[in-house]
């Protein structure tokens, strides 16, 4: 299991309160036309529930490269607490319900990473769907923050899996 430090989700909730503050169109904008508005969030929060998803223990390079950016933010963080603020680092409690990935569910993030790919390549959401992943993967394994999301996503990709590698 890879732990988060204070700094790692101090990192992403950087990144989050960043994005929502840069997205944010105002009061009057989005009331006048709130699923145009909520929906150019979609990227954020699709590429947050991979990021959520690759943290929660895929393995081989995948996986890797999550915990490498998981660590790398905690490192980021913690510095940052440390000499920014004076603060004191400190592991951050994992998310209670953990839950792993099936066989099946590792194939479907599999794919979901070549999605991934793509789209940072090929959309305009390039940067968005960076940003949200590196937040999932910041967020994933903390218990107070967003944890709650890890055991509904495993289950779904682990029902996907299990739904299109059972007909095959």
């Amino acid at each position: 299991m890879t732990y988060v430090t204070y700094g790692g989700v101090t990192v992403g909730l950087i990144i989050l309160a960043h994005h929502l503050t840069v997205w944010w169109p105002g009061l009057k904008a989005l009331q006048a036309s709130p699923a145009h508005h909520a929906g150019a969030l979609l990227p954020f929060l699709l590429a947050w529930s991979y990021g959520v998803l690759t943290i929660l223990g895929i393995g081989g390079l995948i996986g890797w490269t999550a915990r490498t950016a998981l660590w790398i933010s905690n490192w980021l963080g913690d510095v940052a607490l440390v000499w920014g603020v004076g603060g004191q680092t400190g592991q951050r409690a994992s998310a209670a319900t953990y839950l792993p990935l099936t066989q099946a569910g590792g194939a479907v993030v599999l794919i979901l990473t070549a999605v991934m790919v793509a789209l940072v390549k090929k959309s305009r959401y390039g940067s968005d769907i960076k940003r949200g992943a590196w937040c999932g993967i910041c967020l994933g394994t903390s218990a107070g923050i967003a944890g709650f999301a890890a055991a509904p996503l495993a289950v779904a990709v682990n029902w996907l899996g299990n739904s299109v590698y059972g007909v095959l």
